[in-house]
């Protein structure tokens, strides 16, 4: 089972959280704010204005502020929000694929995730408990280690991979310039796991 967030506990702990649950609506203008903030973020950067995100989400700025009194919160939401969407891309994978398959689209899903990291964490000064590496590792670390244990298993990787290592180098690899350019390494680092699998059977 994931691990709650800290800002998810935070949120269940609040005053008057369990005697005022999120209505309907209220969550559909927060998703759609999210998915919004997501794509303006991507193409005008994580300092687009508010009014920006608002229309393309399809509310007024009022909406906005209620959902997101300050900017910081926005960015923490997208951030999170990204982190919990790519762990649980792996299960949804596993199902679909073959295992080397699906190690390599969530690599690929990972790849997308660190693109939205370098963004925000570059527009969000601050410790938050959200940018912690703890968080990294417990949400991330085991979707992967899922991943590499079932492939292999099958004999199309080596086995003895650990989840935690293999976020940090593809995430190294990437940070200094940009998940594009270290694409290339990224398959070499992969096709690098394949050497002396032992296949199945």
């Amino acid at each position: 089972m994931r691990k709650k967030s800290k800002l998810q506990v935070r949120a269940a702990e609040a005053p008057g959280s369990a005697d005022k649950p999120t209505r309907a609506d209220a969550q559909r203008s927060r998703d759609a704010l999210l998915a919004a903030a997501k794509a303006v973020f991507a193409s005008s950067g994580a300092d687009a204005p508010v009014r920006e995100i608002a229309d393309k989400a399809g509310v007024g700025i009022g909406t906005f502020y209620r959902h997101f009194p300050q900017r910081a919160d926005l960015v923490i939401a997208v951030f999170e929000r990204e982190i919990i969407d790519c762990a649980d891309a792996a299960p949804s994978l596993a199902a679909q694929y073959p295992p080397g398959e699906a190690l390599e689209r969530w690599v690929e899903r990972f790849l997308g995730f660190v693109a939205t990291k370098r963004g925000l964490v570059a527009a969000l000064h601050s410790g938050t408990p959200a940018f912690e590496p703890r968080y990294f590792d417990d949400q991330l670390a085991p979707a992967l280690g899922m991943l590499l244990g079932a492939a292999a298993a099958a004999g199309e990787i080596r086995t003895g991979i650990d989840g935690r290592d293999l976020l940090v180098a593809i995430a190294n690899l990437c940070w200094r310039d940009g998940p594009e350019k270290a694409t290339p390494m990224v398959r070499l680092l992969l096709d690098g796991l394949r050497f002396g699998a032992k296949r199945a059977g």
